[in-house]
């Protein structure tokens, strides 16, 4: 084969290898400062995720993890994640995530928001 040729199969089978789930939208968002706790995590990838390797765990700025129920994938929306939240004090938090691709892969990343005192609170 000639180099064009090379280069124009590689070119059409990068697809298949960069195929990770990626992370399209979070509630909260990243980096997010809320005047109250949020009920739930939700996170949007751009392919379904395999329930069993999906998980959320949240953090606290200590670095401690709130024990929490485990996270679903949404039975309407197989590209979303879902954890049920209870009521956080305010402060930093750390989203970690890790979710199993459908090319097998394990994608594991995590970011950050904040629950500020809302006015006239303690």
């Amino acid at each position: 084969m000639n180099k064009l040729m090379v280069a124009l199969l590689c070119m059409g089978m990068s697809h298949v290898a960069l195929a990770h789930a990626a992370l399209l939208k979070s509630e909260p968002a990243r980096r997010v400062v809320l005047s109250q706790s949020p009920s739930q995590i939700r996170l949007w990838f751009n392919e379904k995720i395999e329930p069993s390797y999906a998980s959320i765990q949240i953090l606290k700025a200590d670095g401690s993890a709130l024990s929490l129920q485990a996270a679903r994938v949404d039975k309407k929306d197989p590209k979303l994640l879902v954890l049920e939240l209870p009521p956080l004090e305010a402060g930093d938090y750390t989203v970690k995530y890790r979710v199993m691709s459908v090319d097998g892969h394990l994608v594991d990343y995590g970011y950050t928001f904040s629950v500020k005192r809302a006015q006239g609170q303690p």
